[in-house]
């Protein structure tokens, strides 16, 4: 049982999450800057575009993480799960996740980032 509460956790989370999305946005942009596209600058515009917010929110979280005193580190990996630390106002808690999970939450959040965030911070 966790001493976490859901807001708490869910920026713990996305402290895990948003990094992950990062690096695989900044791996696209490398893969669109060697790919066979005729006109790529559309292509690394709109991953620029998103990563940009996904940095901005990532910063968020930081911020917000070092306010409440909120640490978290990853501690242990093997093929089939990823174990956190997650140090929250004196107390220590180690959560597993399911490395399938963490890449469909990656996924899920790529999409989102995509299809709505995107818009919302042109409009």
């Amino acid at each position: 049982m966790t001493r976490i509460p859901e807001d708490d956790r869910n920026m713990i989370e996305k402290a895990i999450y948003l990094p992950m999305v990062i690096t695989v946005l900044n791996r696209d942009l490398k893969v669109i800057e060697i790919s066979p596209f005729k006109l790529r600058r559309p292509y690394s515009e709109l991953v620029e575009h998103i990563l940009k917010i996904v940095q901005d929110d990532f910063a968020e979280v930081r911020r917000y993480l070092r306010k409440e005193n909120i640490k978290v580190s990853e501690i242990k990996r093997d093929e089939s799960f990823t174990m956190y630390c997650f140090l929250y106002k004196g107390y220590e808690e180690h959560h597993n996740y399911f490395n399938p999970r963490l890449r469909n939450k990656t996924e899920d959040l790529l999409c989102y980032y995509f299809f709505e965030r995107s818009h919302r911070s042109t409009n």
